[in-house]
């Protein structure tokens, strides 16, 4: 076990400019100490600060020998944008505490992956923003949060300098993730989130809404770019940065009674005045003796003493960090730079930087479907946050429930093409078709624009839906295929032809009905049974604990019901449950009271009850006796039912995926199950 009173080991990756800051921040920190430099050549690790003197002890010519050193404590990662992700998922593995230099990562898919790979492995993670570790930070912070200058309603912030004609210069790569928005528009950003949530009396805000403009050069990164935010509480920001054009680095923030000038944020040199109405300007000095880097480099060394895995506000916690590479992706891409890393020739490996495997720690349950060849994994992973245009996001998201043990999938036509691509292109760039199930969707009422109540489901749009989705998804088959909707003017002996056509044809080996009531059911198969036809296989409607007040779309069914509930057992039948969460309802962020606000609108309109809040008080108390939360045991009372069950989730980040499949972990009593769903008022 290490020593809490001894100062932290700290071993450099990468010999950049950036790397001479810390090993003289290093020289005098309280709670760590240089000992080891890595870079790609033996020639470079010798070379690299023998004129400064540095106290190294090792020297290594790979990156790798570095973090398998057992006495490295702690990395701090210099390398270029690009690599962040695969050297911080590496000294994670390795159980190194790390500090990234800023920008934290690629984007906003890379930081999920570089995020989780530190939360497994419980190791430190801080994001190199160091004027946000200052004290003096903190102070102004705090004026601001005081109410000094009364209510906060706009922020200008600017960081830009000019590298001039260089085209190499590496601030100029697109190779490397670099540009304006990426290498100083993201401390522009970053002072914008903290001081909104300033405003809001919260570490960070999140930017409603994220427009922005600037000029992509030569090398096809922007060399200079703008940026209008809104945030909640009416709060507005104007960024501006670059790489090719002089700025005046400062933040200014206006308020109800006066402004706050920060004249050098970005170094922390401490210069702040503040101008209330109808008052002389009062200036203000927040410096701090110590080296810049050197409050970062203590701050990790703190946190690690206390057993603490990120960092104390205002610098960067793992919230915060994510909030900010999401942020700077929706700023980069109204400018329109895409990164070479970003596109597929570049996603043919994960994220991480190596082929997709499933670790030792993947145990995903499965289930039997009549007619595969294929276990399907208890719980699938939905597609409709999916996007072929955010190729990283989508590949970050399916790689990780694919690592975890799954492998089923959840797709349909009306998602529409950009989801049913990612999916496809995902499948293609893993080369995993055959590892995984399928389940599409198609022959929906309100597909091609059609109101809910004007049948637009029969045989031909099936096929012609069908037919598109294979060539969408780049397969030509489809594991399970759901009618997505049934149209009750439609004979059932047509629907039942047509799928055993597609069955004949190779295009689907099982069929079913998504949205389709038991009564209907019974008719298809019993038509097909006499006309010696293969009946429907599975069915796909929602199944959940919190129990609706109307259906989530026009059309749709649940099978929650008792009368269902006893059909799915009597018939065997499998169930693919959607909303098998209640969109969230269980999560906690709903409260009864928030039934009139407009971002809870559709939650409320289907979930809240007098019964469903009883259920989340009960799901919160089992919940606590088992160590996991509420939208925990939510699923685990789905997977728990006597059914042969398959649960659908929607996860729109790898968090929670991950929190999604902590249910796995719990197993409830046929009396917990009672109780929860409120059918026995004792377990």
């Amino acid at each position: 076990m290490q020593d809490k009173a001894r100062k932290l080991r700290w071993g450099i990756l990468a010999t950049g400019g950036i790397s001479h800051a810390v090993a003289k921040a290093l020289a005098e920190a309280e709670t760590g100490e240089l000992y080891a430099i890595g870079s790609r050549s033996q020639a470079s690790a010798d070379a690299w600060g023998i004129k400064e003197g540095y106290p190294v002890q090792k020297r290594y010519g790979q990156y790798e020998d570095l973090l398998a050193d057992p006495a490295v404590d702690a990395v701090y990662i210099s390398t270029p944008n690009h690599a962040h992700a695969v050297w911080t998922v590496r000294a994670a593995e390795a159980g190194k505490h790390i500090l990234c230099e800023k920008p934290f990562a690629t984007n906003y898919a890379e930081a999920m992956v570089m995020v989780e790979a530190c939360r497994r492995h419980q190791v430190f993670l801080l994001e190199a923003f160091m004027w946000r570790c200052h004290p003096g930070t903190a102070r102004w912070l705090k004026l601001l949060r005081d109410g000094e200058i009364g209510e906060i309603r706009h922020i200008e912030a600017t960081f830009g300098f000019n590298v001039g004609e260089n085209f190499d210069h590496s601030r100029l790569s697109n190779a490397q993730a670099a540009g304006g928005i990426q290498d100083v528009g993201c401390y522009t950003m970053s002072a914008a989130r903290a001081i909104a949530g300033a405003a809001a009396g919260a570490d960070f805000a999140e930017p409603e809404m994220v427009m922005g403009a600037g000029q992509i050069g030569r090398t096809g990164v922007d060399e200079w770019a703008a940026a209008t935010l809104r945030f909640p509480g009416g709060v507005t920001a104007s960024l501006a940065c670059g790489v090719r054009v002089n700025l005046a680095n400062q933040v200014r923030v206006f308020g109800s009674k006066g402004n706050l000038l920060v004249k050098s944020p970005w170094f922390a040199d401490g210069k702040i005045t503040v101008a209330v109405s109808g008052q002389p300007a009062q200036d203000m000095d927040f410096s701090s003796p110590k080296h810049l880097y050197t409050h970062e480099v203590d701050m990790l060394g703190r946190c690690v003493r206390e057993g603490r895995v990120e960092a104390y506000a205002p610098a960067m916690t793992w919230a915060d960090t994510l909030g900010q590479q999401a942020a700077l992706d929706k700023w980069r891409k109204a400018v329109g730079v895409i990164f070479e890393a970003e596109k597929e020739p570049a996603l043919r490996v994960t994220l991480a930087g190596r082929p997709l495997h499933r670790g030792a720690d993947a145990h995903m349950p499965t289930g039997r479907i009549a007619g595969l060849d294929k276990p399907v994994s208890r719980v699938v992973m939905g597609s409709m946050v999916l996007d072929d245009g955010n190729m990283p996001f989508s590949c970050a998201l399916l790689d990780d429930y694919f690592e975890r043990g799954g492998n089923a999938f959840d797709s349909a036509f009306i998602y529409g093409a950009r989801c049913e691509k990612a999916l496809g292109k995902w499948m293609a760039l893993r080369g995993v078709r055959e590892e995984v199930v399928i389940l599409g969707k198609g022959a929906h009422t309100a597909a091609g624009g059609r109101p809910y109540d004007d049948p637009g489901c029969d045989p031909k749009m099936l096929v012609r839906q069908l037919e598109e989705s294979l060539q969408r998804l780049g397969t030509d088959y489809l594991d399970v295929y759901c009618m997505h909707r049934d149209n009750p003017k439609i004979p059932v002996g047509e629907f039942v032809d047509v799928l055993n056509q597609q069955v004949e044809a190779g295009r689907v080996r099982v069929f079913g009905g998504s949205n389709w009531t038991r009564e209907r059911l019974d008719e298809a198969n019993a038509w097909a049974a006499k006309h010696g036809k293969r009946g429907f296989g599975v069915v796909s409607n929602n199944y959940s604990l919190a129990q609706w007040n109307e259906p989530m779309w026009g059309g749709c069914v649940t099978s929650s019901e008792p009368a269902f509930k006893a059909w799915l057992v009597k018939n065997r039948m499998p169930l693919f449950a959607w909303s098998s969460q209640a969109s969230g309802f269980f999560t906690g962020r709903f409260k009864a009271e928030d039934a009139g606000k407009p971002s809870a609108a559709e939650v409320a309109r289907v979930w809240f009850n007098a019964g469903n809040f009883e259920r989340l008080a009960r799901a919160r108390l089992l919940a606590a006796e088992n160590g996991v939360d509420a939208n925990q045991i939510a699923l685990a009372y789905v997977l728990g039912q006597p059914l042969e069950m398959f649960a659908v989730i929607g996860p729109r980040a790898i968090e929670e995926t991950r929190t999604s499949l902590g249910a796995l972990g719990v197993t409830l009593s046929s009396g917990e199950l009672a109780w929860l769903n409120l059918e026995a008022e004792k377990r």
